[in-house]
């Protein structure tokens, strides 16, 4: 396929971040105020502001900070599957892994998305290259 067929790498990004913004808010109820992509050869890079959801951040403000961490990591569990299947009908590549983690003094998530391969777009050389998760 010629690759004037496939999206810019920018045109890529932004969908993702707003099917994955839309994503949360149909999912858990809460719509990040922003979502950043960032594709980087066989990684994406995705930064949520305002992630927490409504209950993580009265359980941190009220001093349960622990039982918010407790609420994120198992909400992460519950999503990251889904969040690898959207990603991947998005990219057409394979999700390897999702290394996330979220800070409730910031309300900040952010995720990296291992890749198998690099995703085609139009313009290839706009990926920052590097070789940064593969095992040799």
């Amino acid at each position: 396929m010629d690759d004037a067929q496939y999206p810019t790498r920018g045109q890529l990004e932004r969908q993702l971040s707003q099917q994955i913004q839309a994503w949360y808010r149909t999912q858990l109820g809460h719509q990040p105020s922003k979502v950043t992509c960032q594709l980087f050869d066989e990684a994406l890079a995705i930064l949520l502001e305002d992630s927490l959801t409504q209950p993580e951040q009265l359980l941190a403000n009220n001093g349960q900070e622990e039982l918010a961490e407790q609420v994120r990591s198992n909400i992460d569990d519950v999503i990251q599957p889904r969040l690898k299947t959207l990603i991947e009908e998005i990219i057409k590549v394979e999700v390897v892994e999702i290394l996330s983690d979220a800070k409730l003094t910031t309300g900040r998530t952010g995720m990296i998305a291992v890749l198998a391969e690099t995703p085609k777009v139009r313009n290839p050389s706009s990926i920052p290259k590097g070789k940064l998760f593969r095992k040799e």
